[in-house]
């Protein structure tokens, strides 16, 4: 019930930025803990019947050697509830991450994969990071951010995670056009290194044909068709028209088709590509896609994930029509936070 408190001993990490802890057989998914850690327990959602609650760590009765004093005085329980791991080493934090995408994979797709994620250059030991930052407005013109899964705001002065500058639309030395409002990756390292973890597992080359799908922008697009050059070919898929139209502007001599995805798959295109890149947002690509994308029988997929459940389900989906997990690459493009972001590559598996 909320606001009931008592100790638990916290298991492993789970998906969302808790662990889990077990209170008279129950699950309760504890946020500002750590696996291995005694803690007092305040619950913050739940009632008789449920399966799960959700609680805080409101005291740490026996502390992990890898929790270290959050850096922002509004991070913890009854606070800001951007932040899912400020009280966790950075090293830590990457085990962490790690352990999520390995169970996802492991529960969702039968897979077992030891999972590495990679630190990326351009924050502040994992601080200054966004270049895009946004803050509720109080009524006084002062700043505000919302407590986790509440409207409920706390006043703060700034989020320690917001960049000293703007994002800087470039990736390998390449500026790309981005209409106002539109998506760009967040951390000033990310479009690198998903770029080159890319182009490393595709290995494009001359003559060949690739689909960029959830293309956005093109950044995927852009180099790609550097790769096939003038006699292959690149088709870029993106559901927003402003984006799609912008990819052609950033990656001169591609093909855009503006669309849902799957819609323009069932319809267009349906001929065989030896490249496919999948960057779906978080729900994934899904069935459907994944079904289109096995029909043109690509001799590699590059799928880009923001969410492990996501990629773990997509994943099994691929292996049912004869596409195996050959590699995967973990980076921490959102510190202090649970988000992981990874790159997959799949290819048809051997008879």
């Amino acid at each position: 019930m909320v606001g009931t408190r008592a100790e638990v001993e916290v298991g492993p990490v789970g998906h969302g930025g808790f662990c889990v802890a077990r209170l008279d057989g129950r699950a309760v998914f504890v946020r500002h803990s750590l696996p291995g850690e005694r803690v007092v327990i305040e619950v913050t959602e739940g009632s008789t019947g449920d399966t799960f609650w959700r609680a805080d760590a409101v005291e740490v009765l026996s502390a992990s050697a890898d929790r270290v004093p959050a850096p922002c005085p509004y991070a913890g329980p009854d606070a800001c509830g951007g932040c899912d791991f400020q009280h966790v080493s950075l090293v830590r934090q990457r085990s962490l991450k790690g352990d999520v995408v390995a169970e996802q994979l492991r529960r969702l797709a039968g897979l077992e994969v030891d999972v590495s994620v990679e630190q990326v250059p351009g924050d502040d030991q994992g601080l200054r990071w966004r270049t895009r930052q946004r803050y509720v407005e109080r009524p006084d013109g002062g700043k505000a951010m919302r407590k986790h899964r509440s409207h409920e705001l706390v006043p703060v002065e700034e989020c320690l995670l917001e960049a000293h500058h703007g994002p800087r639309h470039a990736a390998l030395g390449v500026d790309f056009e981005v209409a106002d409002g539109g998506f760009w990756q967040v951390h000033p390292g990310a479009p690198d290194a998903l770029v080159e973890a890319v182009l490393a597992y595709l290995d494009p080359r001359p003559g060949e044909s690739a689909l960029d799908l959830y293309a956005g922008v093109g950044l995927f697009a852009r180099f790609l068709h550097e790769r096939v050059g003038e006699t292959g070919r690149v088709v870029a898929v993106e559901g927003d028209r402003r984006a799609s139209r912008l990819s052609l502007t950033n990656a001169p001599g591609i093909e855009a088709s503006a669309g849902d995805v799957g819609e323009v798959l069932a319809t267009s295109y349906d001929h065989a590509f030896d490249l496919v890149v999948l960057d779906p947002p978080r729900e994934g690509a899904k069935r459907r896609v994944v079904e289109q994308v096995v029909a043109r029988s690509p001799r590699a997929v590059a799928y880009v994930a923001c969410d492990p459940a996501a990629l773990a389900r997509d994943v099994a989906i691929f292996a049912e029509r004869g596409y195996g997990l050959v590699s995967l690459r973990a980076f921490d493009l959102f510190p202090m936070t649970h988000h992981v972001e990874c790159v997959a590559l799949l290819t048809k598996a051997r008879l």
